[in-house]
């Protein structure tokens, strides 16, 4: 069994903000846009999508370090859509009409967006687990 340790608070501030701040950049940049609202409408589904598949990826993985079952096709899965949901992006700004300052400017803010999702969630869980005794599973 794995001792969780607490986060410090400028750590969980830190990944919160980055959060923040990637996401909050990303949808003002869509809402200044000048683009159609079907391109919006896809990168705005690529954020939400990889933010879920990094969530899904980074539990995925921890559940199995921590010795909870996992099984492999879903593991897979977690991979293929967060490596997807790059590509796409990377397709999407690759053929847009867009500066090159721009298209930067969305990939970093997702990049960025991807990684403070995986320390919250990280962040969450240990806290999380600190909250809860301990507990076997199928012992109530």
């Amino acid at each position: 069994m794995q001792t969780v340790q607490r986060p410090t608070a400028a750590f969980v501030g830190a990944s919160w903000s980055a959060l923040l701040i990637g996401g909050s950049a990303y949808l003002i940049g869509l809402w200044n846009a000048q683009m159609q609202l079907n391109e919006k409408g896809y990168y705005l589904t690529l954020l939400l999508f990889g933010l879920f598949a990094a969530v899904s990826l980074q539990k995925t993985l921890r559940d199995r370090a921590e010795g909870l079952p996992v099984t492999g096709i879903y593991v897979g899965l977690c991979w293929v859509s967060l490596i997807a949901a790059i590509l796409l992006l990377t397709v999407g700004l690759w053929n847009a009409t867009l500066a090159p300052s721009e298209k930067g400017f969305y990939a970093m803010s997702f990049v960025l967006s991807l990684f403070a999702v995986v320390a919250v969630q990280k962040n969450v869980r240990d806290l999380g687990s600190l909250r809860q005794p301990e507990q076997t599973p199928g012992v109530e």
